[in-house]
C-alpha cells in the first residue's frame, strides 16, 4: 500500500500520561505513536501520526488526507462532541474512517455520550485504553484489504 493511514489526535492528547491518568492511563502520546507504528508494520500499513489542539488544523489534515492517505484513524477528543466541521471534512473523504477514544465516553459525563464523528466512522472503539489504537490499525488493515 503506497498511501499511509493518517492517525489524527485532537486536543489535550499531547498531555497523555500527565493529564488525568486515572482516566487516560500513564502512557504518553509517543507511546501511542509507537503502538500504532508497530501495529501498522505487522499489518503492512504505514501510519502518519499527528496531534493538534487546533480544530482548523485537524480539518486541514483531513482535507489533505483525501489525496494523501488510504484512511483515517481519528481520536477527535473533545471535538467529537462539538465539531460538525470535522464531521463535514470526514464526509468529504471516500475511504475508511475509524474513531478511537481511550476512555469509555458512554460511562462519562452525559455531554460526552454523543459523537458527531461516529456518524461517519466505519468503526468506533472506546474504553480500551491505548490498546484501542492497535485495534483501530488492525481494523483499518482489514477494511483496506477487503477482509
Amino acid at each position: 500500500m503506497t498511501k499511509p493511514v493518517y492517525v489524527l489526535n485532537g486536543p489535550n492528547l499531547n498531555l497523555l500520561g500527565k493529564r488525568q491518568p486515572e482516566i487516560y492511563g500513564s502512557e504518553t502520546l509517543e507511546d501511542v505513536r509507537n503502538l500504532c507504528e508497530a501495529a501498522a508494520a505487522e499489518t503492512g500499513l504505514q501510519v502518519d501520526f499527528r496531534q493538534s489542539n487546533a480544530e482548523h488544523e485537524l480539518i486541514d489534515w483531513i482535507q489533505e488526507a483525501r489525496e494523501a492517505a488510504s484512511g483515517i484513524v481519528i481520536n477527535p477528543a473533545a471535538y467529537s462532541h462539538t465539531s460538525v466541521a470535522i464531521l463535514d471534512a470526514l464526509n468529504a473523504c471516500d475511504f475508511p474512517v475509524i474513531e478511537v477514544h481511550i476512555s469509555n465516553i458512554h460511562k462519562r459525563e452525559s455531554f460526552r455520550h454523543h459523537s458527531f464523528v461516529s456518524a461517519r466512522a466505519e468503526a468506533v472503539i472506546a474504553g480500551c485504553g491505548t490498546q484501542g489504537y492497535i485495534f483501530a490499525v488492525q481494523k483499518m488493515a482489514a477494511l483496506l484489504s477487503g477482509k
